[in-house]
């Protein structure tokens, strides 16, 4: 969809505007809704953007500010200005979504991802593919659980850096080790092992490396990095951590320290 999409200005009454949450919407925050009733400029309020589609209004810009004007109209149904799209897809809507810049639109690294899920975004649909060819799912709304990825940002970086192989392969040395309990897929544990993975690709024992992990608990990585301050680069410090673990006190296996 070109950038210069034409919109027209229009004032469509709030119960006939539709809020897309089940394909890339995300929930609606209350307290951003309370946040931008108590500071209401009209004078600088943005208009809603919607997507005229197959005879529905479709908000893929505004359903806080959508909120709040209802809230501050005593929860009654009001007429809105809006800024309507004609001729756009949901994938299109998504992207738009997904491409949100502002402040009172920031998104969440998981909701964006989600949006680019939905609005076909091919290198966004195959890291989807495969963490879940593992048997993981990336949890959008960043949230620690069993055998889900809450930081999705940090592994979506990952996939980036090394391939879709070494991406899989931290997955799976993680799952083998700790059965993919809350804490495995923990940013420190993500970036740690796959910076190891990366570094002594060719060198480490796997069997190894799952065995030593095993024996720890899926936070000590997190809480030992914490430990050391900034007496160690930031950049190194999980990698540092993942190092010390694989070689622990055998000096016949370790591995030399090339960071």
């Amino acid at each position: 969809m070109s950038s210069n999409q034409k919109y027209k200005i229009m004032s469509i009454n709030s119960a006939e505007l539709e809020i897309p949450r089940e394909t890339y919407q995300r929930e609606l925050s209350m307290e951003k809704v309370h946040r931008i009733v108590k500071n209401f400029n009209e004078h600088i309020a943005n208009e809603p953007k919607v997507s005229f589609r197959n005879g529905h209004y479709y908000v893929f810009d505004g359903q806080h500010t959508i909120a709040a004007r209802k809230s501050r109209n005593h929860g009654e149904d009001l007429m809105i200005k809006c800024k309507v799209y004609f001729g756009m897809t949901e994938s299109d809507e998504a992207t738009l979504f997904a491409q949100q810049t502002g402040e009172s639109s920031k998104l969440t690294a998981g909701a964006k991802i989600r949006a680019l899920i939905c609005a076909g975004d091919p290198v966004v649909i195959s890291f989807q593919r495969a963490t879940e060819a593992v048997g993981l799912r990336l949890d959008y709304g960043e949230e620690l659980g069993c055998r889900r990825i809450a930081c999705v940002s940090t592994a979506f970086k990952i996939f980036q850096k090394i391939g879709i192989e070494e991406y899989q392969e931290v997955l799976n040395i993680l799952l083998e080790a700790w059965d993919g309990e809350p804490n495995t897929f923990r940013k420190e544990n993500m970036l740690g092992l796959s910076q190891f993975i990366d570094l002594y690709k060719g060198e480490y024992n796997r069997k190894r490396l799952v065995k030593k992990l095993r024996e720890k608990d899926p936070q000590k990585i997190y809480r030992d990095a914490a430990a050391i301050g900034n007496s160690f680069p930031a950049s190194k410090k999980y990698l540092m951590q993942v190092f010390l673990i694989y070689n622990g006190a055998s000096s016949k296996t370790a591995l030399p320290m090339k960071f």
